[in-house]
């Protein structure tokens, strides 16, 4: 069913979160380390462990595929708005290094598309005649 989907996805947000809290305390930080990446990784994780058992069904699947289509635009949004928050309260350095992040992602956009549509070398597509 699909509502068994949403609950699986509410679970893996909530022990995220949870752990994400705790590792924050462990590390003497007053606030959630990570606790959306934990949920995530879980949801991941633990979804493709009951696929292969035969636990989480195609029905579950759309569930867990219609919050996530919403769930991760949001999240991203939020953190976008965080790092924007933290750069300015940072400082103009804090600035500058994300400026630089941005520029170096972009020129590096062309390189990546070259590596991914390079053609398999000619030597190992071609079969020997014998």
């Amino acid at each position: 069913m699909i509502i068994y989907g949403v609950a699986f996805l509410a679970l893996c947000t909530l022990a995220g979160l949870f752990i994400g809290e705790l590792l924050g305390k462990l590390l003497g930080i007053p606030a959630n380390v990570g606790g959306v990446g934990i949920a995530m990784l879980l949801l991941i994780g633990l979804g493709s462990y009951l696929n292969k058992r035969g636990l989480f069904t195609g029905k579950s699947e759309q569930g867990v595929s219609f919050w996530a289509a919403v769930y991760i635009p949001i999240v991203v949004a939020m953190a976008a708005q965080q790092n924007v928050y933290g750069a300015i309260s940072g400082g103009p350095m804090a600035i500058l290094a994300g400026t630089c992040a941005v520029v170096v992602a972009f020129a590096l956009v062309p390189v990546l598309v070259r590596i991914g549509n390079r053609e398999p070398d000619a030597a190992s597509t071609t079969k020997s005649v014998g």
